[in-house]
């Protein structure tokens, strides 16, 4: 059984850029988010699309990265042991362990659950402290909350 699936990361970070591609679409949430922050075309046009889309990139890797710790509860079993079978430090009390429990809660939709558990609470924190508009709170933390969802899903349910 293999937690961590990197085909699934890889996705799963890339799925950001599809939802952001929709949700900031001038045509759903892009005009208004724009205007909430006070962004112009004009100096949007400034920015250097390639550090902004790289980092974003490599940001959104990391968050896919770190996801399968939190959706996937049989790495708790895998720290308990000191690593996966294939290193040599697991007994074969594991194997048999997985072998009888390591699809438990593997679907997609409990981890698009915990993914929206993992995003809500960080970024309605943000939202609170930036003191914007809800109409801001409101764009920023969908597009986050459906990302992370989606990001959960893909990584739990991926097998």
């Amino acid at each position: 059984m293999e937690l961590i699936n990197f085909p699934a990361i890889l996705v799963a970070a890339l799925s950001s850029f599809v939802v952001g591609f929709v949700w900031y679409n001038p045509k759903v949430f892009g005009t208004i988010w724009m205007n909430e922050i006070g962004m112009t075309e004009e100096k949007a046009k400034q920015g250097n699309m390639v550090k902004i889309f790289g980092l974003t990139f490599v940001f959104a890797f990391l968050l896919a990265f770190i996801m399968p710790a939190f959706v996937i509860h049989q790495f708790g079993a895998l720290g308990m042991v000191g690593g996966p079978s294939e290193v040599g430090k697991a007994l074969p009390s594991y194997a048999a362990f997985m072998a009888d429990y390591g699809n438990v809660f593997r679907t997609y939709q409990h981890g698009a659950m915990i993914g929206l558990f993992v995003a809500l609470p960080v970024i309605a924190t943000n939202c609170l402290f930036e003191q914007k508009s809800f109409r801001y709170a409101a764009i920023t933390s969908g597009y986050w909350i459906i990302v992370m969802t989606l990001m959960g899903a893909i990584i739990c349910g991926w097998k």
